[in-house]
């Protein structure tokens, strides 16, 4: 077509015609194109034929354009004054071509593409322009919005709107007009290198030009096109629409070969699934029948699949010719092989990209192309009586072997990669290795098939076809499997999260594309967050002090859904259900494998419901370790009581079930009430607590800012919104005509009920509405007789289907709440309907919520085909499954009943609702019915307030009703209309379908479904606008003159008006008296209808009432209406009256509110799941599974005998003293020095990168029943414990008392407070007079009780009041302890709201900063004054003091179980043993008053095997648990010089340790930290570079004198005391790498020192409060006797200059 014939042959006539035919076969609409012969033979004399030698890339493409036409002369405009004009660089002088900018980095903005322009005076030139893509073609030629926008990729030059301004800045020097279809040609990509390159052209016209890179046999390519070429045209659109789904990949191996030849072994290699992102794999093989063997596979065959469905299209191509041979006729030759695989090339070829290959269809093509080519003896066999084109002449020879790779290769030559042809292999065998490897390396992601073509020894063709495009291989593999197959697929795909990584479904789909994708659960963030909030509420009662829900005794989840009495809503939670995945989840799918059966889990509130609810109740019974949640959706339904139902046994039936005795006293089942209007629950008699309600994010504060959600909610308020923008039509609307009508028949017929009337009058009004549309001018008389508003919507009912080629319409919904009328209407219009023929135009659905659907068998074949379901007894059970549907839904029913409307929903004809039912219930649940979820663009630069764009009017609009610059606002924001402006998707939270249980109850989960969907007014669409991504993209007025046209929709989108409306809101058409009432605006800013009384069935407290507030959250209206609203005598809550009671509260009901549509479905079935989980979890502890540091491998010397149950007091005092820490959470600090121990080179660092700087070890074990537990544990046994039994809370809870006592390293008096509950005051002593708290009772060494602990228990914390483990009830088997949280004043009351009946001991306020250490040493001080106190008061009694048990337990709050080690000869075993065991045999230890500190080994599971060669007591460090002697440790002191009230707030992490410390007197960065830390973290920074002598050295570590202070992981620290009577090991022959003196005493002595050696070089290291002290120091301790100083070695730390900095000086030893 074109291209260049220089040095071939000049007679290119066959050539031309060739592939003109190829294209007109390929764009024609005809049934059979001309052949190639008519056109080279019989039209030769008709078409003058030249040939200028010009290339396909300078041909003139422009749509609608003629090439023999003048070209249109024009003049460019100069350019401006000193810019650039080379060919090839923009006017700013930037290169442009591309092989200059081929390796540079460009940064291409959102939406664009790069693509190559071509300049006539530059053709071997590409240049580099940045285009919007909305403005370029797809692949098939289609969707480009006339105008342009691009950038300059030279200068980066942004905003040209123009493609006239455009060429003008890039120099192209035009000629003629300038025009993107003429001048831009390519699209540009980077390849595997990085460089950019030159790609596919742009597909102006919308089928790619096939070139010509062959010469062939003219008479062979005749015959071919006669044989196939022709038939590929059509098939498109039978195809297109099939293969959407996006699964996972399957790679389809077809092979048709021709001779038999010998087995050849295929390894499969197993990295096959890796190129496929590991997905699985499918390898269909398909073979002619004895024509060849496939060769042998082995290696990866779990991966390969083998199949016949190929093998069986070319049997059935082979037996064509037998058709018409058994009736008399010549025998005629089947296809050959040869034409069979170049037919399946082409068939390849023309396959859209998400289109799969179909066998009927490839049949078909098979089929048509042995008519083509043997037209003269079918038509003699058909006699058929038609027009007979003349007798063609005989055909030249057939297509060879040899002719068949390059054909094939011609063929793919205009789809890029898609298809791949591979001819020179010598075997199928190696061919299909080569494929397996190029798979492997990544080389065929942008191919979707792989024809392989060979010539085998015999000279005979094999060939296979390898499928590797992902929609194309799994719709191949998927229609491999059985219905059964299928189904149990199916269900594993769903219930296992699979289907929620399915892409959201698209806004808008082609008219070749009609499936719809169905997709019913992916949770969405917001509904997860509301599943956690579900869960914290039932975990709170389960806390409650005053409720019993004993959560860590039940072991599984099982739940009923209950719903309101309509058909449509049960299937809708029943199939929402079935695809949830909760069935799979909580283990119920094996006695539910189908839908039906999962029919059993959900009940409508009608007769047959109390049967269901009695099973559960005595399920409940009989498996009291099974939490029962029964769900109430749609709860607002149905308040009334059961006992004054009047005989209607409809009424007061979900009083009577749930409500019931049974359920209300069952200790293991929980009720969630479910609704969209939590008003009518909330009365002054309300059955549910306001601390058990669960409301809604709302949008009104931004909560829903926080859970980054994609959807926004379009609701009634946003609904409302858009009648006060002032300009245009608003979405919510009433129809003036249609009043006027009404009022007028009101006035003459008194006595008839408005609704009547107003039926009546719609009904009339659609039925010549229907007349006038279809009756053309004829009958256009009658429109006067019809509203405007109607006349639209049944024209757009009517044209939209007719306009789209896939028949897609539009749903409009009619609300008559009368059956009667509604019967009546659906009748009427029916009869209409097919009087005037259009009985397949659209269908008339009866929506009554007692019946289930029907629909006419046109539409249900409809249905199916767009669903794609097989099965033809299929039909739909909810409105959802009714999508792009033309229909008119005739919705009935006193209230909707939670029913989902599907996307399509264009229209709410709410005209005939009860105009005087002023509840607001009411009010909302109809305005329900439009609900909306719009799927946003996630731009958090502008918040809630981005700007909406709404698209222009539909073309089936009336022109009377037509408003070019309508805009809607939605926020306060202007929306104005720009369709191909739009941003947001019709894409909801749940795709097609979704499944809710109360009134319109939410959008299901998962992206395009569940509000009613569909779209809103025909001029508006919903898209919010970024203002500054898309500065120039504003709406244009009337006055815009040639911008205007480029904004309209491609005419292909504007052919289906469902596929453009995905993204709008419904329009509202109102009662004008209803109308008049919700825009009405109080004094509160609100609608009036919010004053409304919530329901008939409650009423006002008092007429003087406030109004609600427009700045009122969820939860203060919930208040409101339980203030100023009370149930009437038939309100089920009447009769809950607390006669003498403050709450009248049931304890186990929750209540989840949210507006309808919105998602609730979703978010109360993901709870359960959660909850189940958690049930599960509750039997389970994580704990820390560390093994033990530092210990040395060689043979540990045994002081005790293995099976010894006590230390001997002798023994132990002659045991060494363990210096090493063994606890692995002190990894990363300084090691302290011990002679007994050799690190292992090998241990330290690896374990430090795992351990330390990614997590610690832990490990997931069952609790036993000795377990400490947290707050959420409440049990039968432990109520009292806890304080939460009523009986225990008559008095006040607990009371203050203060402690006070001196102490000289604090400098002042502490005052203590304890809390002490009213139950555990026995254990203290109070003053006779007053009540005094004296002191805390100790009891004696001899006492002995077996049901009590002697030891108090202190457990000091800070921050874990939920999850601390202080309840020590089954710890203790009961016994009685003394058990004291040791608290920080500022969390004293919420300690106390958790734990009420325990002791707390609440530190000075000078500690609330202060860490662990500070809290352990004020418990030492203040238990050995208690000691001296109680044995005063003991010695009283005639007992001596040191009779008095001075021990006391210093515990972690993370303790959470205890094992005792049973030794045998051979192993140790480990077993559960209660904390009160553990205590009673320390304080039964002999001797146990001699031990000053007693503590356990920590577990670990791999420390059984090193345990059993350790001794079985030990001396070293304690951690977490200790037996604390008070009396023996009372002159052991801490850190004197680090006062406990030191303050620990951090160092900022942005200053560098270095910076910690400066020159005295230096200007420096002042550090608003204390002195203390500012040091401490110094040395654990950068002591590696202060001590280099140290760094990791063992052998010689750093002399730390009288104090251990943290230098880091990499030092090791050698602590010595300097006191008279310490004891420290032998420092013989040790070489220190440095000294360390922290505010060293008088005890530090020059003699001292001199006792050790250093290394030369060594760094000395003294620490003072100030410079004189530090000059002191060293003078007496002669220190520069052998340590050389620097004047420049002195520092001080840069703390603020109100604190007082510490110094130190540095030094190296000589």
């Amino acid at each position: 077509m074109g291209n260049s014939y220089t040095g071939h042959l000049q007679s290119t006539r066959f050539e031309e015609v060739l592939h003109n035919s190829i294209e007109a076969s390929l764009r024609s609409n005809t049934v059979v194109p001309r052949p190639v012969f008519t056109q080279l033979y019989l039209e030769a004399e008709q078409r003058p034929y030249s040939h200028d030698g010009r290339g396909d890339e300078d041909e003139d493409e422009e749509d609608g354009s003629d090439s023999n036409s003048p070209p249109i002369p024009y003049q460019m405009r100069p350019p401006p004054d000193g810019s650039c004009t080379t060919d090839g660089f923009c006017q700013a002088g930037k290169d442009l071509r591309l092989s200059s900018m081929a390796t540079e980095s460009l940064e291409v903005p959102p939406g664009f593409l790069l693509v190559g322009a071509k300049s006539p005076s530059m053709p071997d030139h590409i240049l580099v322009c940045a285009v919007d893509q909305r403005f370029l073609p797809d692949e098939c030629g289609r969707n480009a919005l006339l105008g342009f926008s691009g950038n300059c990729m030279g200068c980066g030059e942004k905003g040209f709107r123009y493609f006239t301004e455009f060429a003008d800045h890039i120099n192209l020097k035009l000629t003629t007009q300038p025009k993107k279809q003429k001048h831009l040609k390519y699209h540009l990509l980077r390849n595997a290198q990085g460089i950019l390159v030159k790609g596919a052209p742009i597909c102006w016209k919308g089928i790619g030009k096939i070139a010509q890179e062959f010469l062939v046999n003219k008479d062979t390519i005749l015959h071919f096109m006669r044989m196939g070429i022709l038939l590929y045209k059509r098939i498109a659109s039978a195809t297109l629409r099939w293969w959407n789904i996006d699964n996972y990949f399957l790679w389809v191996v077809s092979v048709l070969s021709t001779v038999k030849r010998e087995m050849y072994t295929i390894v499969v290699p197993t990295t096959l699934s890796w190129a496929s992102c590991s997905a699985r794999l499918f390898v269909c093989v398909f073979l002619s029948v004895g024509h060849g063997t496939l060769p042998h596979l082995c290696g990866n065959l779990g991966d390969v699949l083998v199949s016949g469905l190929l093998q069986k299209c070319y049997l059935n191509s082979q037996n064509l010719p037998r058709v018409y041979e058994q009736y008399g006729t010549a025998p005629i030759q089947p296809i050959s092989t040869e034409m069979l695989i170049l037919l399946t090339v082409y068939y390849l070829v023309q396959l859209a990209p998400d289109q799969a290959p179909l066998m009927e269809d490839l049949e078909q093509i098979f089929m048509r192309s042995w008519r083509e080519s043997h037209l003269t003896e079918i038509r003699q066999y058909q006699q058929t009586h038609a027009q007979i084109a003349p007798p063609l002449p005989c055909l030249a020879q057939p297509l060879t072997p040899s002719q068949l790779p390059w054909l094939a290769k011609l063929a793919t030559s205009s789809c890029g990669e898609g298809v791949l042809v591979l001819d020179t292999a010598p075997s199928l065998a190696e061919a299909l290795e080569e494929t397996f490897h190029r798979l492997v390396d990544g080389r065929l992601s942008q191919t979707n098939y792989v024809v392989i073509i060979c010539m085998n020894r015999s000279q005979e063709i094999e060939s296979c076809v390898v499928v590797t495009g992902k929609h194309q291989t799994r719709a191949l593999a998927e229609s491999l499997l059985s219905p059964s197959d299928c189904v149990r697929e199916i269900v594993h795909e769903l219930s296992s999260g699979m289907a929620a990584e399915l892409g959201s479904y698209f806004s808008s789909l082609g008219p070749g594309k009609t499936d719809l994708c169905l997709k019913w659960h992916e949770i969405r963030p917001i509904q997860l967050a509301v599943a956690r909030k579900l869960l914290s509420h039932v975990c709170a009662i389960a806390d409650s002090s005053t409720q019993n829900l004993d959560l860590g005794s039940f072991d599984k989840v099982e739940f009923l859904i209950c719903v309101p009495p309509s058909e449509v809503t049960f299937h809708q939670v029943v199939l929402h259900l079935w695809n949830s995945g909760l069935l799979r989840e909580l283990g119920l799918d094996q006695d539910c494998l189908s839908v039906k059966e999962a029919e059993q889990y959900v009940v409508k509130l009608n007769q047959s419901a109390v049967g269901k609810i009695n099973s559960l109740i005595q399920k409940s019974k009989m498996n009291p370790y099974t939490l029962f949640i029964l769900v109430h959706d749609h709860a607002h339904w149905d308040i009334s009581s059961g006992q004054c139902s009047g005989g209607d046994s409809s009424l007061g039936l979900v009083d009577s079930l749930l409500n019931c005795r049974q359920i209300r006293d069952a200790p293991n089942i929980l009720t969630l009430h479910v609704t969209s209007f939590p008003f009518t629950l909330q009365t002054q008699y309300t059955r549910i607590s306001p601390y058990n309600e669960i409301h809604w994010p709302s949008g009104f504060n931004n909560d829903v800012d926080l859970y980054h959600e994609k959807t926004k909610y379009f609701g009634v308020s946003e609904l409302l919104e858009t009648t006060r923008s002032g300009s245009g039509l608003p979405l919510l609307r009433y129809d003036s005509s249609f009043e006027s009508m009404a009022a007028a028949l009101e006035e003459r017929f008194p006595k008839l009920h408005s609704a009547v009337i107003r039926t009546h009058v719609l009904i009339q009004h659609y039925s010549l509405a229907l007349m006038v549309t279809a009756g053309g001018q004829a009958l256009q008389a009658l429109q006067k007789h019809i509203s405007v508003e109607t006349l639209e919507m049944v024209q757009c009912l009517l044209n939209t289907s007719q306009r789209c080629p896939s028949r897609h319409g539009h749903m409009l919904l009619l609300r008559i709440p009368s059956p009667a009328l509604a019967a009546f209407a659906h009748q009427r219009l029916c009869h209409v309907r097919n009087r005037l023929g259009l009985h397949k135009q659209f269908e008339v659905i009866l929506g009554d919520p007692c019946s289930a659907l029907t629909v006419g068998k046109h539409f249900l074949d409809q249905l199916r085909v767009w669903l794609k379901i097989l099965d033809p007894d299929w039909a739909p059970l909810t409105y959802l499954e009714l999508e792009a549907l033309p229909c008119i839904l005739i919705l009935t029913g006193m209230d909707p009943l939670g029913e989902s409307l599907p996307r399509s929903l264009k229209y709410c004809d709410l005209r005939v609702i009860s105009c005087w039912s002023l509840q607001r219930t009411t009010f909302e649940q109809e305005l329900g019915l439009a609900a909306y979820l719009l799927k946003t663009k996630q731009d958090v630069q502008h918040g809630p307030h981005a700007r909406c764009d709404l698209s222009e009017s539909d073309p089936e609009k009336l022109s009377s009703t037509d408003n070019e610059d309508e805009e809607v606002v939605v926020d306060g924001q202007y929306c104005k209309t720009r369709k191909h402006e739009r941003i947001l998707s019709r894409d909801s939270s749940i795709s097609l379908l979704s499944f809710n249980t109360s009134l319109n109850n939410e959008l299901p989960k998962l992206g395009n479904q569940a509000s009613p969907a569909g779209s809103q007014h025909p001029q508006s669409d919903w898209t919010p606008l970024d203002p500054d991504k898309q500065p120039n993209q504003r709406r244009q007025s009337k006055s815009t003159s040639s911008g205007s046209s480029s904004t309209r929709a491609s005419p292909l989108r504007q052919s289906c008006s469902w596929a453009r409306n995905l993204s709008r809101p419904p329009v509202v058409l109102l009662p004008k008296a209803v109308y008049d009432l919700i825009t009405t605006v109080d004094s509160s800013g609100l609608p009036k209808s919010t004053s409304f009384l919530p329901h008939s069935a409650v009423e006002w407290v008092s007429s003087f009432r406030p109004l609600l507030s427009k700045m009122m959250t969820c939860t203060e209206q919930s208040l409101y209406y339980r203030q100023w609203t009370v149930p009437k005598p038939h309100h089920m809550d009447s009769s809950n009256r607390a006669e003498g009671r403050t709450d009248n509260f049931h304890p186990r009901k929750l209540l989840l509110s949210g507006p309808p549509q919105v998602g609730k479905t979703g978010a109360y079935l993901q709870f359960l799941g959660i909850l189940s989980r958690m049930l599960i979890r509750l039997m389970e502890v994580d704990i820390y599974d560390e093994e033990d540091i530092n210990y040395c491998e060689k043979d540990l010397v045994r002081y005790h005998q293995p099976i010894a149950l006590w230390p001997n007091t002798d023994t132990v005092q002659g045991m060494p003293f363990d210096y090493t820490i063994h606890d692995p959470k002190y990894e990363d600090i300084s090691t302290v020095y011990s002679p007994d121990f050799t690190p292992n080179s090998n241990d330290g660092n690896s374990r430090r990168q795992e351990d330390v700087y990614l997590h610690r070890r832990t490990a997931r074990i069952k609790l036993s029943k000795y377990a400490a537990y947290n707050t959420y544990h409440h049990c039968e046994q432990c109520h009292q414990y806890m304080g939460f039994n009523p009986q225990y809370q008559v008095s006040p809870n607990s009371t203050l008392h203060a402690f006070t006592f001196s102490h000289l390293l604090l400098g002042e008096e502490i005052q203590l407070y304890f809390i002490i509950p009213k139950s555990k005051e026995h254990h203290f002593s109070f003053s006779q007079s007053g009540g005094q708290l004296e002191s805390m009772r100790l009891p004696l060494t001899s006492d002995w009780n077996p049901d009590a602990i002697k030891s108090p228990i202190f457990t000091p914390t800070t921050g874990r009041h939920e999850h601390g483990l202080f309840n020590l009830y089954h710890a203790m088997e009961g016994a009685a302890h003394l058990h004291i949280l040791v608290i920080k004043e500022y969390e004293m009351a919420v300690y106390k709201k958790y734990w009420p009946n325990h002791i707390m001991l609440v530190l000075p306020t000078i500690f609330n900063g202060a860490g662990i250490g500070a809290a352990h040493f004020l418990i030492k001080e203040l238990s050995y004054h208690n000691l001296e106190l109680e044995r005063s008061r003991r010695v009283e009694h005639g007992s001596r003091p040191q009779d008095v048990w001075p021990f006391i337990i210093l515990a972690d709050d993370s303790c959470v179980m205890w094992n005792s080690v049973d030794v045998d000869p051979k192993r140790w075993t480990e077993r559960n043993v209660s904390l009160k065991q553990v205590l009673q045999h320390m304080e039964s230890s002999p001797n146990i008053t001699q031990y000053g500190l007693c503590g356990m080994r920590k577990w670990s599971s791999r420390g059984g095997g090193a345990g059993q060669q350790k001794d079985p007591f030990s001396r070293g460090h304690l951690h977490d648990f200790l037996l604390l002697n008070v009396d023996l440790t009372q002159n052991v002191q801490y850190n004197q010089n680090r006062p406990p009230h030191l303050q620990m707030t951090d160092v900022p992490t942005t200053i560098q340790p270095t910076q910690y410390i400066c020159a005295p007197d230096s200007k420096h960065l002042f550090l608003a930290t204390p002195a203390q830390l500012l040091l401490e973290k110094y040395l654990q920074h950068t002591s590696h570079r202060l001590f280099p002598l140290s760094a990791q050295n063992y052998s010689h570590p750093v002399l730390s004198v009288d104090c251990y202070l943290n230098l880091g992981p990499e030092v090791t620290v050698c602590f010595v005391s300097s006191r008279p009577h310490s004891i420290n090991f032998s420092t013989t022959g040790l070489l220190f790498s440095g000294l360390l003196l922290y505010f060293c005493d008088s005890f530090v002595t020059p003699g001292f020192l001199k006792k050790f050696q250093f290394l030369k070089g060594a760094t000395l290291c003294v620490i003072c409060p100030n410079r004189s002290s530090l000059r002191q120091t060293v003078v007496r301790l002669e220190l520069e006797e052998e340590w050389r100083f620097r004047l420049s070695d002195e520092f001080q730390t840069a703390n603020a200059k109100e604190d007082q900095p510490l110094f130190f000086l540095t030094g190296k030893h000589i």
